[in-house]
């Protein structure tokens, strides 16, 4: 019996073991700035936030803040790669997205540089944020000041950098825009103008001419004849199923999913760049 209870005990502590050297998990990418330690208020974080999305419209590098309490069993090097690969901040390509990884109750701080920017954003300059600006501030307890003036000079220094105009992301916000202006318009012509021209010229002349003016404002609006094409022929087949009545009555492309979303990485590479540091 005692042999028992022993075994028991030893695969408790195996287990119990296992369970303290778990990895900390990598939380969802959804803001610029991810406080879990409950450090900064929110009117801070908004402030970081605005700051952090104003320079990405203006110069396209991605740059997020992460506070956690720990990174144990793993060093702050091993965790903020982990962070990087599965947050992949930056744009795809140019690989220009910046990580400040704070470790509250280890007491522990990284930044961590994308490819695109470890040349203008070397070791020793990201070393020297840290020791200069960051650390002084955590060491008085202000942590709000040393999270702001330490980006504020990663984006001084990211500014002088040459990089790809942020074209990409505001052409497909417009795009998206523009296709739900579009969705809009095709459902008020479709239950309009197609019940009244139902009644007037039949079911399938009705859907034509629907169809035909839907593709060309969609061909106006997008300037794409692929889209322009698969909407003619969707609003044609509505129209002509029941005139806009019941397919569409439930509201299904007046509050479309294209605006908004949350904040998400770009696809950047990280090859370990960075630095780190303590307070």
């Amino acid at each position: 019996m005692m042999r028992v209870w022993a075994h028991a005990l030893l695969l408790a502590l195996i287990w119990l073991s296992g369970l303290a050297h778990a990895e900390v998990a990598v939380p969802p990418l959804s803001a610029r700035v991810t406080d879990l330690t409950s450090t900064l208020d929110a009117a801070q974080k908004q402030q970081l936030e605005t700051r952090l999305a104003q320079f990405e419209a203006k110069k396209g590098a991605q740059i997020a803040v992460l506070l956690i309490p720990t990174t144990q069993p793993e060093t702050i090097e091993q965790y903020g790669i982990r962070v990087v690969e599965a947050w992949k901040l930056g744009r795809k390509g140019i690989d220009d997205g910046v990580l400040l990884l704070i470790a509250k109750d280890d007491r522990t701080l990284r930044i961590e540089v994308g490819y695109g920017l470890e040349g203008v954003l070397p070791d020793a300059i990201a070393k020297r944020i840290i020791a200069e600006t960051i650390t002084p501030h955590f060491k008085r307890g202000n942590y709000y000041a040393g999270i702001s003036t330490g980006i504020e000079q990663l984006l001084a220094v990211i500014e002088g950098e040459s990089l790809p105009p942020p074209r990409e992301r505001s052409a497909i916000s417009g795009s998206f825009q523009n296709l739900e202006s579009l969705l809009f318009i095709g459902f008020m012509l479709t239950i309009v103008v197609g019940g009244v021209l139902r009644k007037f010229l039949g079911r399938l002349p009705a859907a034509i001419i629907i169809g035909f003016v839907i593709a060309m404002l969609a061909w106006f609006i997008v300037a794409s004849i692929l889209i322009a094409g698969i909407v003619g022929v969707i609003a044609l087949i509505f129209t002509l199923v029941d005139g806009g009545r019941g397919t569409f009555g439930g509201g299904g492309f007046g509050q479309g999913g294209f605006g908004g979303g949350g904040f998400g990485g770009g696809g950047g590479g990280f090859g370990g760049g960075g630095a780190s540091g303590r307070w």
